[in-house]
C-alpha cells in the first residue's frame, strides 16, 4: 500500500466532492448498504452508517455544502441468502455501495471483480483508522491489498455451567481457576467430557445434553481441529494446509463425545431455537459459543445471571500436539464496484466515520462484540462493560481467523462432510479423513498441502 497513492485519492475525491457541492446548491446522494449476519442486537451494522452520514451532513454545512444523505439499509439475519444475494446482485450490476460480510469472502468476491480496495479510498495512517488492531487489518487484507475495515471483533469461547461443575464437587475457587488450567492445557476437550458424563451420571443433566456444540456447521468447528495441532495454513508456502492427523484426532473426539453419551449422534441439524433454549435455560453441561451470543441469551432466551451461571475459557486442547485456541471471525465494510468513484469516496469517508470508537463501541456492548481497536477498548462505556472488557483481555489475544484464501471453502465443505460422517457414523473416522483428503486433493491440487 502507497501512502502517496491513498493521498491523491483522497485528494482527488475530495475535489470532485468540493467541485460538485459548487455546481449545485444542493445535492441528494443515496447510498446503500447490505449487511448480513443482522438482527436485533446486531443493528449498528447498518445505524453507524446513518449516524456517520448525519455527522458528515453537519460537518459538510459548516463547509458551506448543501447534501443530503439518504441512507438505505438491508439486513439479513442469515448467510445464505445475503450471500447469494451478494453475488447475484454483483452478477447484474446491482450491488449496494457498502457490504457488511465475512472477511472470508474477501477472496472470492475480490477475486470476481466485486470489489473496490478500500485502501485506495482512506488513509490507514490517519484517525481513526489508525488505532485499529494490526492482526484485524490484517484479517481485512488480501492478495497485498486492503479490501475492507473491520466492522466488528469476536471470540468464540467455550462455556461450563457453573451450577453442574458445583454439583459433580467443584469449589467456587475450582471454577475460577478453570480458565488458567485450559490455558495451560492441563484441562483438555477429554476431560471436559469426563465432568460432563459425571454431570449425566450424577442426574444433574440430561442424558445427550453433557456437551452441546453448535447445531449446523460453522467456523467454530476448525477450532477443534486447531486443539489437536491443525494449521489452515502452511506459514512457509502461504497455501492451504490440510494435517490429517489434527483431523484425525478432531473426527475421533466427536465420535469418542457419542460413544459416552454426553452428545447425541443426531445432534447436527437440530434447531438453534432448542440449542439456545437449553443453554441459556442451564441444562447443558458444557458448549461453545460466539461472544455475541450472550446478548442474544439475555435479551431473547430469558438469561438473567451470566456471570453467576456460566464459567468460559479458550476451547481447550484435545491432545499434546494441539493447545488452547479460540477463532475470531470479524465482519468487514467493504466497498463494491457500484456507482462512480465519488459515491466509492463518500461512501468510504461515511466507513471511516462509522469506525469511530464511540461509535463503533454502541455495536460492541449492544451485540457482545469485541472492540475493532485499542482506542475503543479504553472508551468508559466499552471498558466499563465486564463482559466486553473481560473477553477483550482474556480471549481476543489469542484468537485466529479462517483464511481469506477462495479455495478454503472447497477445504471447509469437504472437513464439515467427514465430520458428520464420522459423528453420525455412516463412515469410520479413518475413512472420513481419506474422503477429505481425497476430495480437496482432487479439487485443489498443488494449491493445498497435505500432510
Amino acid at each position: 500500500m502507497s501512502h502517496r497513492k491513498i493521498s491523491v485519492t483522497l485528494a482527488v475525491a475530495s475535489a470532485i466532492l468540493a467541485s460538485t457541492a459548487a455546481a449545485a446548491l444542493a445535492r441528494d446522494v443515496t447510498v446503500k448498504v447490505w449487511a448480513g449476519g443482522t438482527g436485533p442486537t446486531a443493528n449498528y451494522r447498518i445505524d453507524a452508517i446513518k449516524m456517520a452520514a448525519d455527522l458528515y451532513q453537519q460537518e459538510a454545512a459548516i463547509r458551506g455544502e448543501d447534501i443530503k444523505i439518504t441512507v438505505e439499509g438491508q439486513a439479513w439475519s442469515g448467510w445464505d441468502d445475503f450471500k447469494q444475494a451478494v453475488t447475484l446482485a454483483g452478477e447484474s450490476n446491482t450491488a449496494p455501495n457498502i457490504i457488511v460480510s465475512g472477511h472470508e469472502d474477501i477472496g472470492s468476491w475480490s477475486k470476481s471483480g466485486l470489489l473496490r480496495p478500500i485502501e485506495d479510498y482512506v488513509d490507514f495512517d490517519a484517525w481513526p483508522l489508525n488505532q485499529i488492531y494490526p492482526n484485524l487489518i490484517a484479517v481485512s487484507s488480501f492478495d497485498g491489498k486492503i479490501w475492507g475495515i473491520p466492522q466488528d471483533a469476536e471470540a468464540r469461547p467455550f462455556f461450563f455451567s457453573k451450577t453442574h461443575l458445583r454439583q459433580i464437587g467443584y469449589s467456587d475457587a475450582d471454577i475460577e481457576a478453570l480458565p488458567a488450567k485450559v490455558e495451560s492445557g492441563e484441562y483438555t476437550l477429554y476431560s471436559m467430557l469426563d465432568d460432563v458424563k459425571k454431570m449425566q451420571d450424577g442426574g444433574f443433566v440430561e442424558k445427550g445434553k453433557g456437551f452441546l456444540p453448535r447445531p449446523v456447521n460453522g467456523t467454530d468447528y476448525w477450532q477443534f481441529y486447531t486443539s489437536f495441532g491443525g494449521e489452515m495454513v502452511d506459514e512457509e508456502s502461504g497455501k492451504l494446509l490440510l494435517d490429517t492427523a489434527a483431523l484425525t484426532g478432531m473426527y475421533q473426539f466427536f465420535v469418542d463425545a457419542v460413544d459416552k453419551g454426553v452428545v447425541p449422534a443426531t445432534h447436527l441439524g437440530s434447531t438453534w431455537d432448542s440449542w439456545h433454549q437449553a443453554v441459556a435455560g442451564d441444562q447443558v453441561g458444557a458448549w461453545h459459543a460466539g461472544t455475541w451470543q450472550k446478548a442474544e441469551w439475555e435479551t431473547k432466551w430469558g438469561l438473567k445471571d451470566f456471570f453467576g451461571q456460566m464459567q468460559y475459557s479458550l476451547i481447550p486442547a484435545g491432545n499434546a500436539e494441539g493447545h488452547a485456541n479460540t477463532l475470531t471471525h470479524p465482519l468487514v465494510y467493504l466497498l463494491s464496484k457500484a456507482g462512480s468513484d465519488e459515491d466509492a469516496a463518500l461512501s468510504a469517508e461515511l466507513i471511516t466515520i462509522a469506525s469511530e470508537p464511540r461509535i463503533n463501541a454502541l455495536h460492541a456492548v449492544k451485540s457482545g462484540h469485541l472492540a475493532i481497536g485499542e482506542a475503543e477498548a479504553a472508551i468508559p462505556f466499552y471498558a466499563n462493560d465486564r463482559w466486553t472488557a473481560t473477553a477483550t483481555e482474556g480471549l481476543l489475544p489469542h484468537a485466529k481467523p479462517i483464511p481469506n484464501d477462495p479455495n478454503f471453502g472447497v477445504v471447509w465443505k469437504a472437513m464439515f462432510k467427514g465430520l458428520e460422517a464420522s459423528w453420525t457414523k455412516t463412515s469410520s473416522v479413518a475413512d472420513a479423513v481419506k474422503a477429505v483428503e481425497t476430495e480437496v486433493k482432487t479439487s485443489l491440487g498443488d494449491a493445498i498441502i497435505i500432510r
